[in-house]
């Protein structure tokens, strides 16, 4: 495991999302122009796919570990060690990646 995921796993250490919630943090993609210069984080949206690093008890569908893709309005942001994380209902989740 990566130091970025090991990092990116303590964020949610102690975190437990009520009910059907999910606790996602953003997956890190690099974006790159057709002329191969890469665009910074601050001139671009945040991605729509993320880590789930903890889960309510009545989620059903989605497990620790798993790259989710999610509505790009849903949730509620929050900043936690310096990292933007996510909190978003079960239901707003559109997909799993296969691993």
């Amino acid at each position: 495991m990566s130091t970025a995921a090991k990092e990116k796993k303590n964020v949610a250490k102690g975190f437990q999302p009520l009910g059907d919630r999910v606790f996602v943090t953003y997956t890190e993609e690099l974006e790159r122009t057709a002329g191969g210069i890469y665009v910074p984080d601050s001139a671009k949206e945040k991605p729509q796919r993320g880590v789930v690093q903890a889960v309510g008890k009545k989620v059903e569908n989605v497990k620790v570990g798993d790259q989710v893709l999610f509505d790009k309005y849903s949730g509620s942001k929050l900043r936690i060690e310096d990292e933007e994380c996510l909190i978003l209902k079960e239901e707003d989740i559109l997909g799993i990646f296969a691993s």
